[in-house]
């Protein structure tokens, strides 16, 4: 017999490209935000570090504080889909202020206007990421169908994280043409601009789109707190299956590295182009930001090929094997392969050697980013079965945290990198300068490489230790599913159609 199926192939196609539009703005965040405010705005190191890390501590509250607030209310427009219409607008402004370049001379107030607009920024992706993966809670009551809408989801998703780096490599060919500077850090700024501008374009209409076209089926009635009952901060942390997920999420931040850290790797680890002696600053500064796009590129193929790749096959993986199976096999064989890529990376410093191994590494990202959320949504499943409340907003807002604090790490980990070795940004990229990975010492080389080889590795290998006590797995994953179908049933809970 033929399994109901709640969500149309419309619906779950306009929520996709939903994903896909917030993915795009998403990573023109996380994966060049470092890069712009350490070699464009040049911007003190240790503020860049401070300010990450203290803008993720505000998240830490921040996102469970917005779960609360989805959890608890319900408006006519719906429980979770009235915030993706109502920031939108701020996400845009500010996506594109936080790449504006201001002419700003006092230093402190750069500092003040970078800070500003990070933390607004936050605040407000936060405001619509929490509720935004909370709809495949509430779009079907199938845990089958729940996976398939995230697993097809996270791959749109992905595939839109991946668009700004094709306008970046687009942008490499014709902006030259048309930004007539010998000045690379003129040219970088507004290279950043028309690149942010175009992506938060896109990006948002296909965001506010899947408003208009998801349905929320699955919506519980609130359910009163009575005395005695855990509060929903108990309820969630003393969700042992939840907390080894969490655990897992921020084991694996440095998995991260592999895109946040590429254009420094390119900048500053592999030179791929003419030689340098004897060229003109103009024609130095051209080859050498063609061997930068170079590299990214291949950073970025190797990332879709392992990532895309591995995430095409999750919706037939997850139906066939159990979710931490998939996942700690995966990660064992990223550690591997991240192995191969540091020893090739230190004794013959050949990037095109490493290519294989960088795609095997890469699989891992595309296996956690699916199964991360969707072992969130069995959690809520054994958090509803146990204690008869399901925080949706709670679930997705860990999820949302996993994300972030694995992007903060990331980007200090290239920030401390940057101070281990010694790199001054306004020494490396200047008006009047432009140093090469070449410049660089061998040691220099690798310690920047190590961003995208080692410490991912031994992050993959880490974020596998929690999912041997993970349980929600088998034959207990069928038992949970099972008996709160039955429950719902016997509670009245009606499902739209």
């Amino acid at each position: 017999m033929e399994e109901k199926r709640y969500v149309s192939k419309k619906e779950l196609w306009m929520y996709a490209l939903g994903a896909g539009g917030q993915g795009m703005i998403y990573a023109m965040m996380s994966s060049y935000i470092s890069d712009y405010y350490v070699n464009i705005l040049q911007l003190p190191l240790v503020f860049v570090l401070l300010l990450m890390l203290l803008a993720r501590v505000w998240d830490a509250i921040n996102d469970p504080l917005m779960g609360m607030i989805v959890d608890r209310r319900t408006t006519k427009w719906g429980k979770m889909k009235p915030y993706i219409l109502f920031a939108s607008v701020p996400i845009a402004v500010l996506t594109i202020l936080m790449y504006s370049s201001p002419d700003i001379k006092n230093a402190t107030a750069l500092k003040i206007f970078a800070a500003t607009v990070y933390v607004l920024w936050g605040m407000s992706y936060t405001m619509a990421d929490v509720p935004f993966w909370c709809l495949p809670n509430v779009m079907t009551p199938d845990a089958r169908e729940r996976g398939s809408v995230i697993s097809f989801t996270k791959i749109i998703n992905s595939i839109g994280s991946a668009l700004p780096e094709i306008f970046f490599l687009v942008a490499g060919f014709a902006l030259p043409k048309l930004i007539s500077t010998s000045d690379p850090l003129a040219y970088d700024k507004k290279r950043y601009l028309i690149i942010a501008i175009v992506t938060v374009g896109i990006g948002i209409v296909l965001y506010i789109n899947s408003y208009f076209h998801v349905k929320e089926r699955v919506v519980p009635p609130v359910k009163e707190r009575r005395e005695g009952d855990p509060s929903q901060l108990k309820r969630v942390f003393t969700c042992k299956p939840l907390m080894l997920v969490l655990a897992m999420g921020v084991l694996s931040s440095g998995r991260y590295m592999v895109q946040a850290a590429a254009i420094h790797v390119a900048r500053y680890a592999f030179y791929i182009g003419p030689d340098l002696d004897g060229l003109s600053l103009e024609e130095r500064t051209a080859a050498i930001s063609g061997s930068v796009s170079s590299v990214k590129t291949i950073f970025q193929v190797c990332a879709i090929v392992g990532m895309f790749g591995a995430m095409l096959f999750m919706p037939k993986l997850m139906k066939i094997f159990d979710y931490k199976k998939i996942l700690i096999t995966t990660c064992l064989a990223g550690a591997v392969a991240s192995v191969g890529t540091t020893l090739i990376g230190w004794f013959t410093s050949n990037l095109y050697v490493c290519i294989p191994f960088i795609i095997i590494s890469c699989i891992p990202l595309g296996v956690i980013n699916v199964l991360t959320f969707a072992m969130i949504c069995d959690c809520l499943d054994y958090m509803e079965l146990t204690t008869g409340f399901r925080d949706n907003g709670l679930g997705s807002a860990i999820s949302g945290f996993i994300n972030k604090i694995g992007n903060a790490l990331s980007t200090s980990g290239i920030i401390i990198m940057y101070m281990i070795i010694g790199f001054e940004p306004s020494e490396m990229l200047s008006s009047t300068a432009i140093k090469a990975a070449t410049d660089l010492t061998h040691a220099q080389n690798f310690a920047v490489f190590s961003l995208v080889s080692v410490i991912p590795g031994v992050s993959l290998l880490l974020c596998a230790l929690p999912m041997f006590f993970y349980k929600i797995s088998g034959k207990e994953k069928e038992r949970i599913v099972n008996e709160l179908k039955a429950k719902r049933e016997a509670e009245g809970i009606v499902i739209e159609e």
